[in-house]
Protein backbone atom coordinates (compact mmCIF):
# COMPACT_ATOMS: atom_id res chain seq x y z
CA UNK A 1 0.00 0.00 0.00
CA UNK A 2 2.79 2.33 0.90
CA UNK A 3 3.79 2.57 -2.73
CA UNK A 4 0.18 3.39 -4.17
CA UNK A 5 0.53 6.28 -1.45
CA UNK A 6 3.30 7.59 -2.81
CA UNK A 7 2.73 7.31 -6.13
CA UNK A 8 -0.75 9.49 -5.17
CA UNK A 9 0.92 11.59 -3.61
CA UNK A 10 3.93 12.40 -6.17
CA UNK A 11 1.05 13.11 -9.53
CA UNK A 12 -1.03 14.89 -6.76
CA UNK A 13 1.92 17.29 -6.63
CA UNK A 14 2.79 17.43 -10.27
CA UNK A 15 -0.73 17.98 -11.79
CA UNK A 16 -1.21 20.60 -8.47
CA UNK A 17 2.17 22.21 -10.10
CA UNK A 18 0.69 22.54 -13.58
CA UNK A 19 -2.58 23.37 -12.19
CA UNK A 20 -1.50 26.46 -10.47
CA UNK A 21 1.26 27.74 -13.15
CA UNK A 22 -0.82 27.48 -15.97
CA UNK A 23 -4.10 28.68 -14.78
CA UNK A 24 -3.94 32.50 -14.07
CA UNK A 25 0.11 32.78 -13.05
CA UNK A 26 0.55 34.50 -16.54
CA UNK A 27 2.84 33.47 -19.40
CA UNK A 28 6.95 32.60 -19.60
CA UNK A 29 9.76 30.34 -17.96
CA UNK A 30 7.42 29.90 -14.96
CA UNK A 31 5.19 26.64 -15.50
CA UNK A 32 7.67 24.26 -17.71
CA UNK A 33 10.42 25.35 -14.87
CA UNK A 34 7.94 24.66 -11.85
CA UNK A 35 6.68 21.87 -13.67
CA UNK A 36 10.01 20.20 -14.24
CA UNK A 37 11.01 20.58 -10.79
CA UNK A 38 7.73 19.33 -9.13
CA UNK A 39 8.72 16.15 -10.40
CA UNK A 40 11.83 16.39 -10.13
CA UNK A 41 11.85 16.73 -6.66
CA UNK A 42 8.81 14.05 -5.97
CA UNK A 43 11.02 11.34 -7.88
CA UNK A 44 13.64 11.99 -5.25
CA UNK A 45 11.19 11.79 -2.51
CA UNK A 46 9.03 8.63 -3.46
CA UNK A 47 11.59 6.81 -5.55
CA UNK A 48 12.63 4.56 -3.04
CA UNK A 49 9.50 3.51 -1.99
CA UNK A 50 7.68 3.51 -5.58
CA UNK A 51 10.06 3.87 -8.07
CA UNK A 52 8.31 7.38 -8.43
CA UNK A 53 6.37 6.88 -11.62
CA UNK A 54 3.66 9.34 -11.29
CA UNK A 55 2.91 8.62 -14.73
CA UNK A 56 0.83 5.52 -16.25
CA UNK A 57 3.02 5.57 -19.17
CA UNK A 58 6.02 5.18 -17.38
CA UNK A 59 4.40 2.27 -15.45
CA UNK A 60 3.96 0.42 -18.70
CA UNK A 61 7.15 1.32 -20.25
CA UNK A 62 8.72 -0.09 -16.51
CA UNK A 63 6.44 -3.17 -16.50
CA UNK A 64 7.61 -4.12 -20.59
CA UNK A 65 11.53 -3.67 -18.74
CA UNK A 66 10.46 -6.00 -15.88
CA UNK A 67 11.28 -4.17 -13.11
CA UNK A 68 7.74 -3.75 -12.30
CA UNK A 69 5.27 -6.95 -11.14
CA UNK A 70 2.03 -7.01 -13.22
CA UNK A 71 0.09 -7.11 -10.31
CA UNK A 72 1.18 -3.50 -9.53
CA UNK A 73 0.03 -2.15 -12.41
CA UNK A 74 -3.17 -1.19 -12.12
CA UNK A 75 -3.17 -0.11 -8.46
CA UNK A 76 -0.57 2.04 -10.01
CA UNK A 77 -2.67 3.56 -12.71
CA UNK A 78 -5.22 4.03 -9.99
CA UNK A 79 -3.52 5.62 -7.55
CA UNK A 80 -2.05 8.36 -10.67
CA UNK A 81 -5.59 8.98 -11.96
CA UNK A 82 -6.56 9.77 -8.10
CA UNK A 83 -4.01 11.71 -7.42
CA UNK A 84 -4.25 13.96 -10.83
CA UNK A 85 -7.77 14.28 -10.21
CA UNK A 86 -7.91 15.66 -6.91
CA UNK A 87 -5.40 17.54 -7.36
CA UNK A 88 -7.11 19.40 -10.52
CA UNK A 89 -10.38 19.61 -8.23
CA UNK A 90 -8.61 21.24 -5.91
CA UNK A 91 -6.85 23.66 -7.75
CA UNK A 92 -10.55 24.36 -10.01
CA UNK A 93 -12.91 24.39 -7.17
CA UNK A 94 -10.26 26.04 -4.27
CA UNK A 95 -7.07 27.59 -5.57
CA UNK A 96 -7.70 28.89 -8.83
CA UNK A 97 -11.64 29.03 -8.66
CA UNK A 98 -13.48 31.31 -10.75
CA UNK A 99 -10.63 31.92 -12.93
CA UNK A 100 -11.21 31.74 -16.20
CA UNK A 101 -9.69 28.71 -18.69
CA UNK A 102 -8.99 29.21 -22.51
CA UNK A 103 -8.77 25.18 -23.56
CA UNK A 104 -5.67 25.08 -25.85
CA UNK A 105 -6.66 24.57 -29.66
CA UNK A 106 -4.62 21.44 -31.06
CA UNK A 107 -4.01 20.37 -34.05
CA UNK A 108 -4.26 16.29 -34.27
CA UNK A 109 -1.65 15.55 -36.12
CA UNK A 110 0.81 17.62 -34.55
CA UNK A 111 0.14 17.03 -31.33
CA UNK A 112 0.39 13.30 -31.56
CA UNK A 113 3.57 13.83 -32.81
CA UNK A 114 4.70 15.93 -29.88
CA UNK A 115 3.37 13.77 -27.06
CA UNK A 116 4.84 11.03 -28.81
CA UNK A 117 7.87 12.38 -28.88
CA UNK A 118 8.87 13.71 -25.43
CA UNK A 119 6.85 10.70 -24.15
CA UNK A 120 9.13 8.78 -25.80
CA UNK A 121 12.05 10.44 -24.47
CA UNK A 122 10.70 10.79 -20.64
CA UNK A 123 10.77 7.06 -20.46
CA UNK A 124 13.51 6.59 -22.41
CA UNK A 125 15.73 8.91 -20.03
CA UNK A 126 13.62 6.78 -16.98
CA UNK A 127 14.83 3.44 -18.16
CA UNK A 128 18.46 4.39 -18.95
CA UNK A 129 18.71 6.42 -15.73
CA UNK A 130 17.05 5.37 -13.56
CA UNK A 131 16.79 1.23 -13.91
CA UNK A 132 20.24 0.32 -15.84
CA UNK A 133 22.29 -1.87 -14.33
CA UNK A 134 24.89 0.88 -15.64
CA UNK A 135 23.80 3.22 -14.09
CA UNK A 136 22.58 1.71 -10.82
CA UNK A 137 22.82 4.10 -7.51
CA UNK A 138 23.03 7.46 -9.37
CA UNK A 139 22.44 10.63 -7.55
CA UNK A 140 21.08 12.47 -11.17
CA UNK A 141 18.15 10.01 -11.82
CA UNK A 142 15.57 12.55 -10.30
CA UNK A 143 16.98 15.54 -12.25
CA UNK A 144 17.77 13.94 -15.71
CA UNK A 145 13.53 13.17 -15.42
CA UNK A 146 12.56 16.26 -14.19
CA UNK A 147 14.57 18.55 -16.78
CA UNK A 148 13.17 16.09 -19.59
CA UNK A 149 9.73 17.08 -19.17
CA UNK A 150 11.13 20.53 -18.47
CA UNK A 151 12.85 20.67 -21.94
CA UNK A 152 9.54 18.73 -23.35
CA UNK A 153 7.26 21.58 -22.12
CA UNK A 154 9.43 24.60 -23.45
CA UNK A 155 9.57 22.90 -27.18
CA UNK A 156 6.20 21.73 -27.35
CA UNK A 157 3.78 22.85 -24.86
CA UNK A 158 2.28 25.32 -27.53
CA UNK A 159 1.62 22.61 -29.51
CA UNK A 160 -0.10 19.59 -27.38
CA UNK A 161 -0.02 21.33 -24.20
CA UNK A 162 2.68 19.10 -22.78
CA UNK A 163 1.26 16.32 -21.01
CA UNK A 164 3.38 13.66 -21.92
CA UNK A 165 1.46 11.50 -19.12
CA UNK A 166 -1.99 9.91 -19.19
CA UNK A 167 -2.85 11.27 -15.46
CA UNK A 168 -1.66 14.67 -16.41
CA UNK A 169 -3.99 14.35 -19.64
CA UNK A 170 -6.74 13.98 -17.29
CA UNK A 171 -5.79 16.71 -14.94
CA UNK A 172 -5.72 19.31 -17.66
CA UNK A 173 -9.59 18.09 -19.17
CA UNK A 174 -10.77 18.77 -15.37
CA UNK A 175 -8.94 21.83 -15.43
CA UNK A 176 -10.25 23.04 -18.55
CA UNK A 177 -6.50 22.90 -20.20
CA UNK A 178 -7.79 20.86 -22.53
CA UNK A 179 -11.05 19.62 -24.05
CA UNK A 180 -12.33 16.52 -23.05
CA UNK A 181 -12.26 15.34 -27.03
CA UNK A 182 -8.80 15.80 -26.97
CA UNK A 183 -7.84 13.10 -24.45
CA UNK A 184 -7.79 10.36 -26.69
CA UNK A 185 -4.73 11.72 -28.47
CA UNK A 186 -2.46 11.51 -24.98
CA UNK A 187 -3.48 8.40 -23.89
CA UNK A 188 -2.88 7.27 -27.55
CA UNK A 189 0.78 8.65 -27.79
CA UNK A 190 1.40 8.67 -24.23
CA UNK A 191 1.18 4.32 -24.20
CA UNK A 192 2.42 4.01 -27.60
CA UNK A 193 5.37 6.25 -26.98
CA UNK A 194 6.07 4.46 -23.87
CA UNK A 195 6.09 0.78 -24.97
CA UNK A 196 8.30 1.68 -27.56
CA UNK A 197 11.19 3.41 -25.54
CA UNK A 198 11.03 -0.05 -23.18
CA UNK A 199 11.40 -1.98 -26.44
CA UNK A 200 14.42 0.08 -27.68
CA UNK A 201 16.16 0.28 -24.51
CA UNK A 202 15.28 -3.75 -24.09
CA UNK A 203 17.48 -3.72 -27.60
CA UNK A 204 20.22 -1.49 -26.92
CA UNK A 205 21.03 -2.51 -23.50
CA UNK A 206 23.19 -5.82 -23.23
CA UNK A 207 21.27 -8.46 -21.30
CA UNK A 208 20.44 -7.75 -17.94
CA UNK A 209 18.42 -8.83 -14.60
CA UNK A 210 14.99 -7.90 -14.64
CA UNK A 211 13.59 -8.96 -11.22
CA UNK A 212 10.96 -6.43 -10.71
CA UNK A 213 12.60 -3.75 -7.66
CA UNK A 214 11.63 -4.64 -4.53
CA UNK A 215 10.42 -1.30 -2.10
CA UNK A 216 11.92 -1.84 0.17
CA UNK A 217 15.27 -1.78 -1.12
CA UNK A 218 17.04 1.35 -2.72
CA UNK A 219 15.60 3.38 -5.68
CA UNK A 220 15.93 1.63 -8.66
CA UNK A 221 18.59 -0.48 -8.03
CA UNK A 222 18.88 -3.94 -9.50
CA UNK A 223 18.60 -6.80 -6.70
CA UNK A 224 21.71 -9.23 -6.79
Amino acid sequence: MNKYIAEFIGTFFLVLTVGCTVIGAGSGVIAPLAIGAALMVMVFAGGHISGGHYNPAVTLGILIRGKLQSADVVPYWIAQLAGAAVAALLVNKVLRAGVAVTPIALHVGPALLAEFLFTFALVYVVLNAATAEGTSGNSFYGLAIGMTVMTGAFAVGDISGGAFNPAVALGICILGISDWGNIWIYLLANFAAGALAAVIFQMINPAMQITPIATDEPPYETPD
